[in-house]
């Protein structure tokens, strides 16, 4: 249901659940496991997230589930797509999704948790829960409005608006349109530009960046942004990367 690919310091998931690439109780922790096992490896800088086919990155969960009105089944998904997607968004790798095609409920809160995402022209992004009488229980309510603002994470969980990728790259919701086909390829080059820099500078970083989000104090966050600039000096990366740039060769980072 969820296949991985490592090449190098880049690891390629796929949601794999024909037809529409939905999330299952099961597969959302096989998601959270597979994250865990990245984070673990120091050796993967980079993560790409897409969808199987060229229709679908991923329509959500299957209605089907809510069908009864179980909320013992509910409460557990809830839980199961709140960590996934928590631990997607927390992983220590940079997590790029290559939407493919329509991503929606679910399927969008996936793509809200990486840090960047890529989308196709045909790309179409959705949160129609309370269409359905639910809501997004994956964090689509807090991530959203942190990207588009709070006017467009209403229109589009409040009135149902669908986005399609030119709207969505114009509200922020992502980084670059591509034509069809080309978002694994575009986003596996920002991969391989990450996969370029410092591994610990870049997990500050991108720790730091959250600070925001979280509602750290500023004082509090540029304080800690001072002190990780110091850790690194604990670090042999830090070193090589001056070295190799004074020198005008590549650098060779050993994730230390």
């Amino acid at each position: 249901m969820i296949d991985c690919k490592i090449d190098g310091h880049i690891a390629l998931v796929t949601l794999n659940n024909p037809s529409a690439n939905t999330f299952t109780a099961e597969g959302l922790l096989q998601l959270e496991t597979l994250i865990g096992a990245l984070d673990r490896n120091l050796d993967v800088y980079a993560v790409v997230v897409t969808g199987q086919g060229e229709k679908f990155f991923s329509a959500g969960a299957d209605l089907k589930t809510f069908a009864t009105g179980d909320k013992v089944r509910a409460r557990l998904m809830a839980q199961r797509f709140g960590a996934a997607f928590e631990a997607l968004q927390e992983a220590r790798p940079v997590v790029i999704a290559a939407i493919n095609g329509y991503a929606m409920g679910g399927g969008l809160e996936c793509a809200l948790a990486c840090d960047l995402r890529i989308a196709e022209e045909h790309a179409q992004m959705a949160l129609p829960e309370p269409s359905v009488g639910l809501l997004p229980a994956g964090c689509g309510t807090q991530t959203l409005p942190w990207l588009v603002g709070e006017g467009w994470a209403k229109r589009m969980i409040l009135t149902n608006e669908r986005v399609d990728a030119e709207t969505a790259l114009r509200i922020g919701l992502v980084e670059q349109v591509v034509a069809r086909g080309q978002s694994v390829p575009t986003a596996m080059n920002l991969a391989q530009r990450v996969s370029g820099l410092s591994p610990r500078a870049v997990t500050f970083s991108k720790n730091l960046i959250h600070q925001a989000r979280q509602g750290t104090p500023r004082a509090a966050a540029l304080a800690l942004e001072r002190e990780r600039f110091i850790d690194l000096f604990d670090g042999e990366d830090q070193l090589e990367g001056v070295n190799a740039f004074l020198d005008k060769r590549k650098p060779v980072w050993k994730n230390a």
